[in-house]
């Protein structure tokens, strides 16, 4: 049981083993931040060998070369952050986004890529990882996703697709295996000041230029404590979820 004492939640997982994708910058810095914070044994991933020894000296973590845009570079990843960490209890599935565009400006042939990217990286990484888990009736799968996949978001056609795929997926999935002490759900984030948004609009942009409600965009720092928290034991009712993290711009009812 999660214990309150003195306003602080304990959630529990010190000593739980986490693999993070793509977690030298951004968003997943942000979760592997946060669970390093709460004692857990982290292992990061990342294509540049210099960013990835720099993160891994902030996080005081260990990590890997993987490039998980692909699913051999992803089916890497988990495997040897097995052998480093013992086992996984824990997978946060993150990864850069396809490039922009819209209908008209896509070809045909690179919805592939993006599928492969977006959607069956992380669906090579849960086939590692729920086997494992199932041994041990106990896991954490949280995919870092968007909010496009409630309200697509104009000249991202390729990650509106192909985010959609992997959340379906990863709803299919929670219910699979939510008998094995599993859970799996996505955490989507709204605009952070990541270098995803500076690609995108070539700097970063207030919250009250892009009409977000709080009149701020996000703090990965922040975000990654969302994760954390959806992978502890007071979350452990909680699968199948798909939480907006955005502050308040997504105006839907569900």
């Amino acid at each position: 049981m999660g214990q309150l004492a003195f306003g602080i939640v304990d959630l529990e997982i010190r000593g739980k083993r986490a693999a993070v994708a793509a977690g030298t910058a951004g968003l997943g810095f942000g979760a592997a931040a946060a669970l390093v914070a709460e004692g857990a044994d982290v292992v990061v991933c990342g294509r540049d060998a210099q960013r990835l020894e720099a993160a891994t000296k902030a996080l005081g973590c260990r990590g890997v070369i993987a490039d998980v845009s692909t699913v051999e570079g992803s089916v890497a990843f988990v495997r040897e952050a097995t052998a480093l960490l013992g086992g996984i209890d824990i997978l946060i599935a993150n990864g850069g986004g396809p490039p922009a565009g819209t209908f008209e400006s896509t070809p045909l042939d690179q919805y592939a890529p993006a599928v492969e990217r977006s959607m069956l990286s992380v669906v090579a990484m849960c086939r590692e990882v729920v086997p494992q888990m199932r041994e041990r009736g106990w896991g954490r799968i949280v995919a870092i996703t968007s909010t496009s996949v409630r309200e697509p978001i104009a000249t991202l056609i390729l990650s509106n697709t192909a985010r959609a795929g992997v959340t379906a997926f990863l709803k299919t999935l929670s219910r699979e295996v939510a008998a094995s002490g599993i859970t799996v759900n996505t955490v989507q984030p709204g605009t952070h000041a990541t270098d995803r948004i500076t690609q995108l609009y070539g700097s970063i942009p207030s919250g009250t230029e892009l009409g977000i409600p709080t009149g701020t965009i996000g703090d990965p720092a922040d975000f990654g404590k969302v994760v954390a928290f959806m992978c502890g034991e007071p979350a452990k009712f909680v699968t199948g979820t798909n939480l907006q993290v955005d502050g308040g711009a997504y105006g839907g009812l569900i």
